[in-house]
């Protein structure tokens, strides 16, 4: 064991908020306190980013109006989701796929604009500004939880429609609806797999040794 090692009873806490962790749709209601909104937004803020170019832009959806339009765009994309699945469309209309109306905050998440100047660590890899931001909604979500607070990745909708509709500059992107807030309670399971709609894989599939299929 490291001595730069947290304590037994800090990594249990780490893993437990890991294991844990759930992409919520059912929320209570209620507020969350502008403190600890705060606290879990500089958790996000202290997310790695490539080249230290922190990409990620939040946006706070404080206006009924703005939040009800949200919504409107995500059911849009809903509906040609299910159109998309063939086969699979009635049962996906049966999932609820966001809690944008029954959140108690609604935040956008997305990629700053002019991002062609950053180079470091982007030149053969510009993806790496986007897995930027899902480190930094990475965070905030194990905060969130460890706060007992529930939060949702919503990404049905129409970036192009969506950036229009919160002013964004030309070359930003949202990449994230997040819905946060109180839960009644956590769901035991990932919610698609408690519903049929997938089963998650195990790791032993997933990791090869010196090369790919290994």
């Amino acid at each position: 064991m490291s001595d730069q090692a947290y304590s037994a009873a800090d990594r249990a806490a780490i893993y437990r908020v890991i294991a844990e962790r759930r992409d919520m749709r059912h929320f209570s209601g209620g507020q969350v306190a502008p403190e600890l909104l705060a606290r879990l937004l500089e958790a996000a803020h202290q997310a790695p980013s490539v080249g230290l170019m922190q990409p990620w832009r939040f946006i706070r959806i404080t206006q009924a109006q703005t939040r009800e339009a949200i919504a409107g765009l995500v059911e849009q994309e809903r509906v040609r989701t299910a159109e998309a699945l063939n086969e699979r469309s009635d049962e996906f209309m049966q999932l609820k796929v966001e809690g944008i109306r029954e959140c108690a905050e609604l935040l956008v998440v997305g990629l700053m604009d002019r991002r062609e100047a950053h180079v470091f660590g982007r030149r053969t890899l510009p993806e790496m500004d986007l897995a930027s931001v899902a480190c930094a909604i990475q965070n905030m979500w194990l905060a969130a939880r460890s706060e007992g607070l529930g939060m949702g990745w919503v990404s049905l909708f129409d970036p192009q429609a969506l950036g229009t509709l919160l002013g964004m500059p030309v070359g930003s992107k949202p990449l994230a609806v997040l819905c946060l807030g109180p839960v009644n309670e956590f769901y035991p399971q990932p919610m698609l797999q408690a519903q049929g709609w997938a089963q998650p894989r195990e790791l032993e599939n997933l990791l090869f040794e010196d090369r790919w299929g290994a």
